[in-house]
């Protein structure tokens, strides 16, 4: 029988604080009504004739922000995940900065892939576009990625956060030592990192995938949550 998850949602609950919104930085460059709708061309023209897939790996398995017609499993060779994007806004905070997945070169990555209708792609690659990127220094970091079916099909698929140069990225990747430490810590107006993690393990179960390095993050995470609050009730008491 599978060993349960130790990071359970009581010990995510633990993390959770209210935290301000300290909206966008004075050099950020936000991307125009303008530039989605170009990009969501471009997209839609590079697509063509053929279905529209979408690859998930992370949130967008279980808030997606585009509407699908079908879904299934599906591997991309030669990427995988990294807790390798530095936020200080949404699941962090300028005084406690987080980090969410991406996809790094090498290894594979289990996933599931969205199906977009045909008559719907352009509507659907906007609002895709407009939920994963917001900002000039992401355009390269999102491209269509050969992915391989569970019935050995191979499909090209939308995918975000593959790659690419945004500043953001962090180089080279950080071992899971320290990325439990900040996953633990880190909380913003939309929530803590340990409850992004907690989610991405739980639905990716849910298709029967189990990422080992996930796995074992969750419960280095789990420790030092645990830990924090030990910590915590030995100063109060």
């Amino acid at each position: 029988m599978p060993r349960a998850m130790s990071l359970t949602q009581d010990l995510v609950d633990l993390c959770f604080r209210e935290e301000a919104d300290p909206g966008t930085p004075e050099n950020w460059q936000p991307l125009s009504d303008s530039d989605f709708a170009t990009i969501a061309d471009r997209l839609t023209a590079e697509i063509g004739d053929a279905p529209l897939w979408i690859f998930a790996y992370g949130s967008l398995i279980w808030k997606p922000g585009f509407d699908s017609i079908a879904c299934q499993k599906a591997t991309a060779y030669g990427w995988h995940r990294s807790f390798s994007l530095h936020i200080e806004r949404g699941r962090g905070s300028p005084s406690q900065p987080g980090l969410m997945m991406m996809l790094s070169r090498g290894g594979r990555c289990d996933g599931v892939i969205y199906r977009v209708a045909d008559d719907d792609k352009r509507n659907q690659i906007e609002k895709a576009l407009r939920r994963e990127v917001s900002h000039k220094d992401s355009l390269s970091t999102f491209r269509f990625l050969p992915v391989r079916t569970a019935e050995g099909e191979t499909v090209r698929a939308l995918t975000f956060w593959a790659g690419g140069k945004s500043p953001r990225i962090i180089s080279p990747l950080l071992p899971l030592e320290r990325v439990a430490p900040v996953l633990a810590r880190a909380c913003g107006h939309r929530g803590s990192c340990a409850e992004y993690l907690y989610n991405t393990v739980v639905h990716l179960a849910e298709f029967g995938i189990r990422d080992r390095n996930l796995w074992q993050l969750q419960d280095m995470v789990a420790k030092e949550i645990r830990a924090l609050q030990e910590e915590k009730v030995a100063v109060e008491a």
